[in-house]
């Protein structure tokens, strides 16, 4: 028997959820098909999921087919919780794309599609819906090549389309031998000298999708299961099986982590060589910190069962790795698929209701970012208030619903604002010396800030010997430099730039006769610590830095004829369209958005185009905030702007 990790992606409302439902019905792990509108699905678990009718959290399930234990993965499909979706792509073996016959290809299968080949993912296609009116096949093989950019094989054909009496009738046509030929010297000889026997055209389907050359694309309905067992075929025989070697050292990736009802904290991994044990010390994250597995559970028909092992190739929750992260590696490290998470753009403020404790409303966001790293919180003490950061707006009803619902929290937010950063404009440099003028502090500190090239992030160095004084004193520097730069001369991240240390000098252990260590004679790390804030906003003063806000790409179809009605509103919303073109009676813009436009373009593009645009955008870069009031944000340290503010907050000892 092997294994195989899949994945089931789609457009939100595609189906994908009803797909699973129906799979799972088909082989025999469900009695009952669950319906998403009645929120009685069996992956969509959270009371959420089941009101909105959408998935948020990935959900695994496992069944058999003959020899083969698939272990399917239910992911979200609405854009705001892409980066739950790129988590499980590391994982998987291969994935279904689950396509609407009605609807047809829509801004997220376009980003899904793209993120699976980038990442060498085998992909079967399903176009769901074919029991539905207006449902088509043609139209959407042609979407399917023309918009994704992608080789598909047709399975076979759809047959008395838009009725309840829909089917697929297998059989592959002429065209799919031609795009198996177009990736195959070989078969495409024999094909050109005659018939083509179907074992060698099996083979080649097989080969080639497994390379990622080409997509079968089989058309079907969850709600009748027409083309569902056809699928559940190519699953089994057109998809690579889990691999790894269960002798070799443990090595793995967590997917996704969550809380079990006594608080204790649940991590879903895939195990890629190796075997896991219960009571095995484990390594985990970047820090090889050390966690005893307490407990495993493996998928099967449709369960999760305690096991004492967990072999290569499967998946498996685990128990006892209390400081595990999702992304962290397990054991061996591993050269894995490589993430292209996009920064959260937007923020905003939670506002506690009447009657909400504060302190369990932090602890609470805190364990919800626990379960997405990718969401950040930033808590102000001054003002006892607490900022998350966000994908989009739906991602606000679900950490409100989850607050409710899982804690018992009431509360609102506040409007939401984009996420900027600053980068220096040019170099600028400052040094303090060991309690000279008005440095209170007994250390000697001196900082450059340059420009680095975009992306390139932080980089911290020396101009000075290392051996110039302890090496502590170094690390409390840069240590204090990283956290420093999270709030910039305006507020925001300070970013893309080279930190050099300059200068240096402090106090030698000083102790008294048949006393202990004198403080007061000595330095100390924190010394060093409380000086280099007031050190780099001073560098950064003479440097001067530039507020950049997000921007995303964007490309919008929308009916020729609307044209006249939407660029002046994309004009209003700082919309710049870089290149036009035309399908037919389509016309489609791609161009940049400000972040924080996106949403309202959202809503006010169905008005605009009759229903029938479409929009598919993502972050692409940061840009220099053109405006005339550059935006801030408040601060949530002891101010280093403020020298007097900050040392009265930082240390008693003020003045010389």
């Amino acid at each position: 028997m092997h294994l195989l990790n899949l994945g089931i992606l789609a457009h939100v409302d595609a189906g994908k959820t009803s797909l699973t439902e129906r799979l799972l019905h088909s082989v025999g792990v469900i009695d009952e098909i669950g319906s998403v509108d009645a929120g009685s699905t069996r992956t969509d678990t959270l009371a959420l999921e089941r009101r909105r009718g959408i998935t948020i959290k990935s959900a695994v399930v496992s069944f058999a087919v003959d020899d083969v234990t698939v272990n399917l993965i239910d992911t979200p499909g609405h854009p705001d919780f892409i980066a739950e979706v790129e988590r499980v792509l590391g994982v998987l073996d291969g994935a279904v794309l689950v396509v609407s016959a009605v609807e047809g290809v829509q801004a997220q299968t376009r980003v899904l599609m793209r993120t699976l080949r980038r990442l060498g993912i085998p992909t079967l296609v399903f176009v769901n819906k074919i029991d539905r009116r207006g449902a088509t096949d043609e139209p959407v093989l042609r979407a399917l090549s023309e918009r994704l950019s992608v080789a598909v094989v047709p399975m076979g054909t759809a047959d008395a389309l838009g009725t309840r009496e829909a089917r697929f009738v297998p059989g592959l046509g002429p065209s799919a031998l031609d795009v198996l030929a177009d990736h195959d010297d070989d078969l495409l000889s024999r094909y050109l000298e005659g018939p083509v026997p179907d074992d060698r055209v099996h083979a080649a389907l097989v080969a080639q999708t497994r390379r990622c050359l080409v997509h079968p694309v089989y058309f079907g309905s969850a709600a009748t299961g027409a083309g569902v067992s056809e699928l559940v075929v190519g699953i089994k025989e057109l998809l690579p099986a889990a691999d790894g070697e269960p002798e070799e050292r443990v090595a793995g990736t967590v997917f996704k982590v969550e809380r079990g009802p006594a608080g204790e904290k649940i991590a879903y991994a895939r195990v890629f060589s190796g075997t896991l044990r219960t009571r095995d010390r484990i390594p985990f994250g970047e820090n090889r910190e050390e966690g005893r597995v307490t407990a495993i559970s493996v998928f099967e028909q449709g369960a999760d069962v305690r096991q004492d092992t967990v072999p290569a190739g499967r998946i498996a929750k685990l128990w006892g790795l209390e400081g595990v992260r999702i992304g962290d590696a397990l054991g061996e490290p591993r050269t894995a698929h490589e993430h292209h998470f996009a920064p959260p753009t937007l923020e905003t403020v939670v506002v506690p209701g009447p009657g909400t404790d504060r302190g369990a409303l932090h602890l609470a966001l805190t364990r919800l970012a626990e379960q997405d790293p990718l969401i950040g919180l930033r808590h102000d003490e001054v003002r006892q208030e607490t900022s998350v950061s966000l994908y989009g707006e739906v991602q606000k009803e679900v950490i409100e619903a989850t607050l409710a619902e899982e804690f018992g929290l009431d509360v609102s937010f506040r409007e939401t604002t984009p996420l900027c950063v600053e980068r220096p404009a040019g170099s600028g440099e400052a040094a303090e010396f060991n309690k000279k003028d008005d440095n209170p502090f007994l250390a000697t500190v001196g900082l450059r800030v340059d420009p680095a090239p975009v992306g390139s992030g932080v980089d911290f160095r020396l101009e000075v010997e290392l051996g110039s004084m302890p090496y502590a004193f170094f690390k409390a520097v840069e240590d204090t430099v990283c956290d420093t730069l999270a709030q910039g001369l305006h507020g925001w991240q300070v970013t893309d730039c080279t930190v050099t240390m300059t200068r240096c000098g402090y106090s030698p252990r000083q102790s008294h006769a048949h006393q202990g260590f004198d403080k007061s004679m000595s330095s100390t790390g924190a010394d060093f610590r409380g000086l280099t804030p007031l050190v780099l906003v001073e560098a950064l003063r003479r440097a001067g830095t530039r507020v950049h806000e997000p921007m995303h790409r964007f490309r919008l179809e929308a009916p020729a004829d609307t044209l006249g009605a939407l660029l002046p509103v994309l004009a209003a919303l700082r919309a710049v369209p870089q290149a036009t073109g035309t399908r037919g009676e389509t016309a489609i813009l791609e161009g940049v958005i400000p972040a924080e436009r996106v949403h309202e373009l959202e809503q006010r593009l169905p008005g605009l185009t009759r229903g029938e645009g479409e929009l598919e955008s993502a972050f692409d870069h940061y840009a220099p905030v053109a405006r005339a009031t550059v935006p801030c944000r408040p601060r949530t340290d002891h101010n280093p702007l403020n020298r007097k503010e900050y040392l009265l907050n930082v240390t008693r000892r003020v003045g010389g």
